[in-house]
């Protein structure tokens, strides 16, 4: 599943692209996403103005004109292409649509700019939801969130005061999107390693060091992985196409039975299953 970087990056290609255009015509070829797909409510969104892309955790608004905006979740494998003139939008990278890829193209966007904006989503775990500006924040999906882990509101108070009650793994907290928003599997795994904390601590064993080292790390691998274009994993391309390489720096994810990459360490990467998720850490080096 795309997690914050991942859709941080989608939301800037979105935006260099449809900012501003009109939606002329949508085409649905399928309704069945996660949510059903509303061709009433979908039919709103013709001849609006797109006025902003913003994310909030790993969903996507698509503020409009009217106080209207598209709220979408990739859920697993969901993606926009943005198309102009058949083509793909240039980059450095390229990704060329085929007969696979186009079966899975579900809701179609017309756009003034010549532009053609596609969700395509081959497991149908997304959604795109119509709703109203001013309700979006306190809808079922963005109101109970926590803070972004970008922002100044997740700092080392609000981290101590969560967790100092609580006897969850620490693995399980920062997974918890009531707690911070947009954290997922991949990213808590290498923000633990790179803190030096075991996964399968409690929460109530967490010193203020190691809250002020996972709040540091936190930030620093998610901007550093936002720049590298996040990470390609299986179905992971931002809206241009363009895959990401942050995947080549991770240090636990996915390396079971591989020598620990910390100087000096010697370790081993273990796999573990913590709440039904895939956990790797170094028994060695993390605490």
């Amino acid at each position: 599943m795309p997690e914050l970087p991942e859709v941080e990056v989608v939301k800037k290609s979105l935006k260099s692209s449809i900012n501003n255009s009109i939606i002329r015509k949508v085409t649905i070829k399928t309704t069945k996403l996660r949510y059903k797909v509303s061709k009433k409510e979908i039919s709103k969104v013709i001849n609006k103005k797109i006025l902003s892309v913003e994310r909030r955790s790993k969903y996507l608004l698509i503020n409009l004109e009217n106080d209207l905006t598209i709220l979408c979740h990739l859920g697993m494998t969901g993606k926009f292409f943005i198309i102009r003139k058949n083509k793909i939008k240039k980059t450095s990278f390229y990704y060329q649509l085929n007969k696979n890829d186009i079966k899975h193209n579900h809701v179609i966007f017309h756009m003034s700019n010549s532009t053609i904006l596609i969700y395509n989503d081959v497991r149908k775990f997304g959604f795109l939801k119509i709703i109203k500006s001013k309700n979006i924040y306190t809808s079922s999906h963005l109101k109970y969130l926590g803070p972004e882990p970008l922002s100044n509101a997740f700092n080392l108070k609000y981290f101590t005061d969560y967790i100092k009650n609580k006897k969850k793994t620490i693995k399980d907290a920062l997974m918890d999107q009531k707690f911070i928003a947009g954290l997922g599997n991949i990213y808590v795994n290498e923000i633990l390693f790179s803190s030096r904390i075991c996964p399968k601590t409690k929460t109530n064993r967490i010193s203020k060091l190691d809250a002020k080292n996972m709040i540091r790390n936190t930030q620093k691998i998610l901007k550093k992985s936002i720049t590298e274009g996040g990470s390609s994993i299986k179905n992971f391309e931002n809206s241009e196409g363009k895959q990401g390489i942050f995947q080549q720096r991770f240090k636990v994810y996915g390396r079971d039975e591989k020598k620990c990459l910390r100087i000096k360490c010697g370790g081993i990467i273990r796999k573990t299953v913590i709440s039904n998720r895939a956990s790797f850490y170094c028994k060695r080096c993390q605490k």
